[in-house]
Formats: C-alpha cells, structure tokens, sequence
C-alpha cells in the first residue's frame, strides 16, 4: 500500500549575516448537486494525485528520530527557490562558475604541489560585491565539496567567512591533476527571498596525473567493520526513493544526527561531473536514511553517503548506472 504523505508548508531556514436553484426545481437541485460533487471530487483526487506523486517503493514504513528540520540545496526541500542552472529536481548543478546572479570567485585556482591547501573565495552578486547573507542549511551556511576530476579524493567541507564575506577552508588536495569544487549554499536576497544554487570551480594541482577507472557498479560498501547499502534504482526525469542502510555485525547500526540529518548524499555525474540535487527524509525509515534522486541522463554516477555512527563520520561511495 502506498504511503500517504501530506504535504506541508516548510519554513524559511534560518539567515546567517555577516551582520441559489429556482422554487420547485428540487430534483433539478439534487442531480446538478450531484453532478457537481462528482466533478470537484475527480479534480481534487486529479490534484492530490499530482501533489503526493507516484508510489513509494524502497521500505515505506515507519519514520522515527527526525532531527530538527532545516532547508537544504543538498538535500531537503524547503522556502527557497532554485536559481536557473542550479540544483533542482532532474537538473544538474555546479557545471558554472556563475549562476542565477551570483558567481563563485576563488582567489587561487592552480597550487605548485599536492598536499594540503587553503581555499579562498566569495560569493559575488549581480552588483560584483561579495554577498554576506546566507540561510543556515544543515548547521552551515556554506558546503563546500571537493572531489578530483576522477571523483576520487572526495571531501565534504564547511568554510569559514569574514565579515567582507571572504570564505576559507583547509583541503587536501592529496594528489596531482584536475579537480573540481562546488560550492553549495543559499543566499538570502533583499526581502528575505533564499537562493539555493550550487557553483562550481576547476582546481589544478601540479604534478604527474594518474586517473584512477571508476569502479563497477555495487549497491555495498564496507568499511571499519560497517557495510552501508541501498535499495531503489533511479530512472531519467523522476525522483524514486533509495533507502541507505547500515549494518554492523549483522544488525542495523544506530546512525546519529549529522549536520542536521541522518545522512548526506553527494551525486557526481561521470565526465562533466554535474552536480545532482537529492532530496531526502527528515527521519530515519526502518533505521535508514531514505533520499529522493532523479536521474538527470543515462551515464555513470558516483554517489558518496556522508553518515555517522559511534561518533565518527564516514562516507560510503558507490559507482551508479543509469540506462
């Protein structure tokens, strides 16, 4: 049986800021009550049916511990609206440097060896000035992902910004070649209108390069005595749920919220490394963490499950095909 969700009116996330019938005419008056009534029922049955959208499939049930709901471009609907370009539904992200407005300036984009480096850079706005107010999505106002152009080396990371709204982050940019940034965030206009969109840079790192080859598709991951799998299978044009669980020993591992969730998930598509929006539950279902995905064309994805158990956080990888 399908589950019956209602939808709600989400609020906006918090702004961080650098600052009559005729007489006798009864039966007439039943049959075009009647008639009406069947008619605005069709239509609302019609509407809702659009509204709630197809039925679930991976592990319906039951929902427990929803950690205190946030709006997200990564991740969870909510009282902003998508720039052009931007991630939204079946449309890709992070392909530009600029989007909707607003445009992700570094200060750096070539280092002279691997190892650890600091990024830095703003956000501009259509006026070319640094934006400073940005809504606090999953505890941060800023994302920052950093993967090599072969989606290894992935890192989840969370700038730091001044007051004239220069951001700062210590990666690691371990190894020699191309990589590439994203910068995910949302951006409260004047009015309070909220941006989500998500930017992307390239980064050069001298060296000799070695792409590493994808590797093939699988629905597990192990690590750390954790295996992390999933269900569902995306299509083209249509969000499906995939379900993420944890098992450790054999039972489900408890998970602990994480920047305000149960799991992130990163999707990277092969080859132009798009940037895909997944949407996922506040709460955990049967112990997982369920995300809504659309596939945005056929290729090959990596997909990187950001989770936390006993403490520690830990990101399952996985290679998708989408046919």
């Amino acid at each position: 049986m399908p589950e019956q969700r209602t939808a709600e009116v989400p609020a906006q996330a918090p702004v961080v800021r650098a600052q009559a019938a005729r007489p006798g005419d009864t039966a007439g008056t039943k049959l075009g009550m009647f008639v009406g009534g069947l008619i605005v029922a069709l239509v609302v049955g019609f509407t809702l049916g659009k509204v709630l959208g197809p039925a679930e499939s991976p592990t319906q049930g039951a929902t427990t511990g929803a950690p205190a709901a946030s709006t997200d471009a990564m991740g969870m609907g909510g009282a902003h609206v998508h720039a052009p370009g931007a991630s939204a539904g079946s449309e890709v992200g992070g392909l530009a440097v600029s989007s909707g407005g607003y445009t992700l300036a570094p200060a750096a984009t070539v280092f002279d060896a691997p190892g650890p480096q600091q990024l830095t850079f703003v956000i501009n706005g259509a006026d070319g000035r640094p934006v400073t107010d940005f809504a606090v999505v999953h505890d941060k106002p800023l994302h920052l992902v950093v993967v090599r152009r072969d989606m290894t080396g992935y890192q989840h990371l969370h700038p730091t910004m001044a007051a004239d709204g220069v951001w700062t982050v210590r990666a690691d940019l371990a190894t020699a070649g191309p990589w590439r940034a994203y910068a995910d965030f949302t951006a409260v206009a004047a009015g309070g209108t909220q941006t989500a969109i998500a930017l992307g840079t390239d980064l050069t790192v001298a060296g000799d390069y070695r792409p590493q080859p994808l590797p093939a598709a699988a629905r597990e991951a192990s690590a750390d005595g954790l295996t992390v799998g999933y269900e569902g299978t995306p299509v083209i044009g249509a969000s499906q749920p995939m379900l993420f669980t944890v098992k450790q020993g054999g039972a489900t591992a408890t998970l602990e919220p994480y920047l305000g969730s149960f799991g992130h998930l990163v999707v990277l598509r092969e080859l132009d490394l798009a940037y895909v929006h997944v949407h996922p539950e506040p709460a955990l279902v049967n112990g997982g963490v369920k995300f809504w995905l659309a596939a945005p064309s056929p290729g090959r994805y990596r997909m990187f499950f950001d989770y936390s158990v006993g403490g520690k956080v830990r990101t399952a990888q996985y290679t998708l095909e989408v046919k």
